[in-house]
């Protein structure tokens, strides 16, 4: 995956360090990659492409393999749309209006391997903690934001199955959410954790059918909270979702 982003010449370089930092924080604030796990790493000359004034690559730390390209952003000049005006015999320069200039645009090519930062985030976000009961569990810490699924909606026995399902038609209808009966409710929570769902809402007889709430358990610390359920779709909106 890659951008081609045409600036004037003379201002490539001030462009090419802005998306660095942007493509940097992109991967810790979006993906939500650890800034410990990720360094910048500069193309030797032997190494540097010859129509390009400066490449940096963002080498991700990977277990067993150790720091590798992840993504790469390259100050290209004008060597693009030069060839492309050779092949094509097109003008393809710009003219500035406000400076009464015409150029031929520098190229700044950040570029990322979607099957590289699957498995980076992934990497990232593996862990493994001691469960409410002491035992050894895995959890996928994903950012809500990338996690495939949002919300588990778990009865606590299968006698309310009704409510539960009530509950999980208002949430499915705003976010990804996913429904499971099956298993003790510790092991329905152990499996959400391992594909990194970032809370399970727990159907039980007391909040749910005494008062219309639900126990939302948040996985990356376990805690737990009472939801009312109409105020559920605006609580997890509040969390960015």
């Amino acid at each position: 995956m890659e951008i081609e982003f045409f600036c004037e010449p003379g201002t490539q370089l001030e462009w090419h360090e802005k998306w660095k930092a942007d493509c940097k924080k992109f991967l810790m604030e979006t993906v939500g990659i650890k800034e410990s796990n990720l360094r910048f790493r500069q193309h030797e000359k032997d190494e540097l492409a010859h129509y390009s004034d400066a490449t940096f690559d963002i080498e991700y730390d990977f277990p067993s393999i150790g720091f590798s390209e992840l993504q790469g952003i390259a100050s290209r000049t004008d060597f693009d749309l030069k060839a492309h005006m050779a092949e094509s015999k097109q003008d393809m320069s710009y003219f500035d209006p406000v400076k009464n200039t015409k150029f031929v645009p520098y190229v700044i090519e950040p570029s990322i391997g979607l099957t590289r930062l699957f498995l980076a985030a992934l990497c990232d976000a593996y862990d493994t903690v001691k469960d409410e009961e002491g035992a050894e569990r895995i959890v996928l810490r994903l950012k809500p934001e990338v996690a495939p699924v949002k919300i588990a909606v778990l009865p606590l026995v299968k006698k309310l199955n009704e409510k539960a399902e009530e509950v999980f038609t208002m949430l499915s209808k705003n976010f990804m959410t996913w429904y499971d009966e099956t298993g003790s409710i510790g092991k329905r929570y152990a499996r959400f954790d391992e594909i990194g769902t970032p809370w399970c809402v727990t159907i039980d007889f007391e909040n749910s059918l005494e008062k219309n709430a639900v126990t939302i358990r948040h996985r990356d610390t376990m805690e737990q909270e009472v939801v009312a359920i109409p105020d559920l779709v605006e609580w997890f909106r509040k969390q960015g979702i």
